[in-house]
């Protein structure tokens, strides 16, 4: 697969500590390929000697000036999310590339919704109230009261089509669930992009109605469940505020997975205070930590996670196979997976 007369070794500088046994698979890839660990939390961590010499970057948020890795070609970032780093100078320099994690995250954060969903429909919150009690109540409140929303023939919209919701799609489908996306263009269902094998929705197959983004209420109107995880962009600042929340049922529950900032947390508050929806799941703020203050905390019809969705045992090495797919890909000019385009901010 290796482009052939091509001999300069390329230098790789990875800021993130790493198990040998991964990075020795990634040397096995090609001869030309040194691998530079120093584990790093701020650029100034890196020797401005190292920064010169550096063609590929692995790293989380450390970023050189541009000036000072002037041989820079290409950012490989260990998180999908790049909200963060879209203003970073070296990410608009002509010449580099930068690519995500996208497609690591789906199974992880795809089973945190299922749990939450399961969570709301079985009513767990209130049945782990009435166990701190013990309080077993009597016939007609626990078939009243504690009657389940089936997964079966439930509505499920996914805001935002990416690598997450199509994992989710995939596993609710596997329940009987009828979903429902948003997506930019809604006439090419398919995603050739990556995804860990047997994963996703590739084909576009699991969802049953994609919703062009200015049609979002029609879809939220719709459903039982809403989750949302479509990356933090301008565009998005904001999306799901009052009238979003509105057009939701008054039974629906929302799940939040994707970036703080893209649901109005005043007029979430709001919602959830007068029962304009039935509760939501957040995993992600606009401020974290989340305050103590923030009456988000005290709200008995909501689940707060400490934006811990996207964490797996296998991030790592999920993460370097996507990378050491990246580096064949460089190695021949291939396109690479998850190419950032810094105008779009994702």
């Amino acid at each position: 697969r290796e482009k052939k007369n091509m001999t300069e070794p390329i230098e790789i500088l990875l800021t993130l500590p790493f198990k040998d046994n991964l990075i020795n698979e990634l040397k096995d890839i090609s001869p030309r390929l040194n691998f530079n660990t120093k584990v790093a939390k701020t650029p100034e961590d890196i020797p401005d000697d190292t920064w010169q010499h550096i063609e590929i970057l692995y790293t989380s948020t450390v970023l050189p000036k541009p000036e000072e890795a002037p041989k820079l070609r290409w950012i490989q970032f260990h998180w999908a999310g790049v909200d963060h780093v879209i203003n970073e100078p070296i990410l608009h320099k002509t010449g580099i590339t930068a690519t995500t994690m996208s497609g690591v995250h789906g199974p992880q954060i795809a089973e945190y919704v299922l749990l939450m969903i399961l969570a709301f429909s079985r009513h767990l919150n209130e049945l782990r109230t009435l166990q701190e009690r013990a309080n077993w109540p009597e016939n007609k409140v626990r078939w009243n009261e504690f009657t389940p929303i089936e997964l079966r023939n439930s509505t499920i919209g996914i805001v935002g089509y990416g690598s997450v919701g199509r994992q989710a799609a995939r596993i609710l489908n596997a329940f009987g669930a009828k979903v429902l996306a948003t997506k930019k263009d809604v006439m090419h269902p398919a995603d050739p992009g990556y995804a860990l094998a047997e994963t996703g929705d590739p084909e576009g197959n699991y969802v049953h109605r994609l919703y062009p983004p200015q049609a979002i209420k029609s879809m939220l109107n719709e459903c039982d469940f809403v989750i949302i995880c479509v990356p933090k962009i301008a565009a998005t600042e904001n999306l799901i505020s009052t009238s979003e929340l509105s057009a939701m049922k008054t039974s629906a529950y929302l799940i939040d997975v994707s970036r703080g900032g893209i649901v109005d947390q005043k007029a979430l508050i709001n919602a959830l205070k007068e029962n304009i929806i039935a509760g939501a799941a957040l995993d992600v703020f606009a401020e974290e930590p989340l305050p103590s203050s923030n009456p988000l905390w005290k709200l008995p019809n909501v689940i707060i996670t400490p934006h811990i969705s996207g964490v797996s045992r296998h991030y790592d090495e999920r993460a370097l196979d996507l990378f050491s797919e990246n580096l064949h890909r460089y190695l021949t000019d291939t396109p690479l997976y998850n190419v950032i385009d810094p105008q779009k901010g994702y």
